[in-house]
């Protein structure tokens, strides 16, 4: 199966070994209604992961329940429902989320933020399949899928007295772990690809990142994964406008270029005629900015100028240069222009 073809299955976008190995979890999954637990980085695509599931053999509803926004009295109302005249403002009867899910697929997002007290409650509801809305005295019975997905080490949180023992045993019956965006960068493309077209159907202003901004994309590591990719290109393509593509770019994916572009120019210089001139190095006292900047500044001094060499000897291409010395204000001999 493509990438195409898989992403319209199961929403995940991506050839990698990795993203095939979740696909085929996603398929064993399917076949049982067992809980399933979803771990991984930040950002790394668990509640797809959790619609693929559903999808495969949808059936009822799919529920998502922010498991972090259950805070406060209301929280086991959010939850299970509750009865007329149980507190003050209950002026009627209720439907919490689960019951809403009965049927279906329940998804508790962030199930490592769950308040204790409502983890007692949850597990009562795995184990019985059964709850009970706040101010009855009757239990209800429900069928439902639960699919759990956390950020956390939730042995950690085992341990730490957060999470409950009994719980973490009953969730993870069958597990899967999200790679993060970084350990399957044969992906970023198609993903890049994926919300670019996302966007166009969205209205956002049609561009095409050039490809010095295709490579910084590629070699950046992504912490936040594929939810930061996607807001990238999204902010890329609000704020696109003819040849301001670095106006776009967020300040993150900024820094990493600088201090990749400033790694090249160490290496090309440490190599080159200027080894025992030079040795730029990023260290509290100077900034990447001004390192790359002395670097551009000393490889044009040796050159006289000369540009199509100066970029030869740093490695980078003219148009780099050129923007690097506008960036800079630096004249065709490395010194900075009068307006400065």
């Amino acid at each position: 199966m493509n990438s195409a073809a898989a992403a319209l299955s199961h929403g995940l976008v991506g050839d990698s070994p990795q993203i095939g190995a979740v696909r085929r979890l996603i398929e064993k999954a399917a076949r049982n209604r067992l809980p399933v637990l979803l771990l991984g980085e930040s950002g790394t695509g668990k509640e797809v992961v959790a619609r693929g599931i559903y999808n495969v053999g949808a059936r009822g509803q799919f529920v998502t329940i922010d498991c972090g926004s259950l805070v406060g009295t209301l929280m086991e109302s959010e939850l299970f429902g509750h009865t007329k005249g149980s507190f003050s403002g209950a002026i009627e009867n209720k439907k919490g989320l689960v019951e809403l899910a009965d049927g279906g697929t329940a998804f508790f997002d962030e199930i490592g933020d769950l308040p204790l007290e409502l983890q007692v409650k949850l597990l009562r509801l795995i184990q019985e399949k059964e709850f009970r809305p706040v101010g009855s005295l009757h239990w209800r019975r429900v069928d439902l899928r639960i699919i759990a997905a956390t950020h956390r080490d939730l042995k950690a949180e085992v341990a730490a007295g957060r999470f409950r023992l009994d719980l973490y045993y009953r969730l993870n019956v069958f597990s899967m772990r999200l790679p993060a965006l970084h350990d399957r960068r044969q992906d970023i493309l198609p993903l890049i690809e994926q919300f670019l077209d996302a966007g166009r159907d969205d209205g956002l202003p049609e561009f095409r990142p050039n490809a010095e901004t295709f490579a910084t994309l590629l070699a950046y590591d992504w912490p936040g994964n594929v939810r930061e990719l996607k807001h990238c290109i999204e902010r890329m393509a609000a704020m696109h406008s003819e040849g301001a593509m670095e106006d776009a770019l967020p300040s993150a994916l900024l820094y990493a270029r600088s201090a990749a572009s400033l790694h090249q120019l160490a290496e090309a210089v440490d190599e080159s005629m200027l080894r025992e001139e030079f040795h730029p190095r990023a260290s509290p006292v100077i900034s990447i900015p001004e390192s790359e900047k002395l670097a551009i500044e000393r490889a044009l001094a040796s050159t006289h100028g000369e540009r199509g060499r100066t970029a030869e000897i740093l490695g980078i291409g003219r148009t780099t240069l050129y923007r690097k010395m506008k960036q800079y204000k630096l004249d065709c001999h490395g010194l900075a222009s009068a307006s400065t």
